[in-house]
């Protein structure tokens, strides 16, 4: 790959010259055993007009730099923030790490937009909360849960999706892939892997499936794993708290049950 921008990325490339602050470009930042790959948020970046095509260039001088500190095939985690990064942005920021022998694997993000695109191209994914404002730290505050996280794809081995709401996923759980929402999670395929929801602490929360094959199953602190015996025939079912722990009843009978509960 030669340092041309990518597709969809602007090809004059005007190196920002109004930037003191190191935290308005892009870092790389040893953490553990893998690297963390920041980009600057979009409030910061509009305040100096730092444009895409000005990170894009950062990110390959930090990469094409003399002093890589990495060993080969280290793992990367790219920490988004609020920036809206399609799949073929995301794919050339990929493309540039595997060049420098790096592997991204992760993406943390507050964009719903940016969260899809990441899981369908095969990251683990964390939707973060949102950042509003330049240098804001997170409020600890109890905040309101995200909006839903709607995923169109099979969560395959490996890839692990984080979300601070619930989470819908149009296709299947496989085994080794990992579901984990604040809210409920709902899979309108086959559950095969780990779903924990009320990962916050609401034993309140559910968590739904076509077909109930789980890895494990968790509900805030509580947590089952799949029966020995495997049945010979397949429900909707819906996996919930009671005070003896996760129960699983048939999703018919369980929307028996809550409706004609008195108010």
């Amino acid at each position: 790959m030669t340092d041309s921008a990518p597709p969809e990325i602007e090809t004059t490339l005007t190196p920002p010259t109004n930037i003191a602050n190191s935290n308005l470009q892009v870092r790389l930042k040893g953490e553990g055993e893998h690297l963390l790959l920041i980009l600057p948020t979009e409030v910061e970046s509009s305040a100096t007009a730092t444009t895409w095509s000005d990170l894009w260039q950062q990110l390959k001088q930090r990469l094409n730099g003399g002093d890589r500190f990495w060993q080969p095939n280290t793992i990367v985690h790219l920490m988004a923030t609020d920036r809206l990064l399609d799949t073929r942005q995301l794919q050339a920021i990929a493309d540039a790490l595997s060049e420098a022998q790096l592997q991204l694997t992760h993406v943390f993000t507050s964009r719903r937009q940016t969260a899809v695109a990441a899981a369908t191209a095969g990251y683990s994914v964390e939707q973060q909360a949102p950042i509003t404002g330049l240098n804001q730290t997170v409020n600890a505050a109890p905040t309101p849960l995200a909006e839903p996280l709607y995923l169109q794809m099979t969560v395959r081995s490996g890839i692990e999706i984080r979300h601070a709401g619930s989470v819908i996923v149009l296709g299947d759980l496989n085994p080794g892939g990992t579901v984990v929402a604040n809210g409920d999670i709902l899979v309108w395929g086959r559950l095969r892997g780990v779903a924990h929801a009320g990962a916050a602490g609401n034993s309140k929360c559910l968590i739904m499936a076509l077909q109930m094959e789980p890895t494990q199953l968790r509900i805030a602190e509580f947590v089952a794993r799949a029966p020995t015996n495997i049945p010979s025939q397949f429900y909707p079912e819906v996996a919930y708290v009671t005070p003896e722990g996760i129960r699983i009843a048939k999703a018919a009978d369980f929307s028996k049950s809550q409706f004609s509960l008195p108010s």
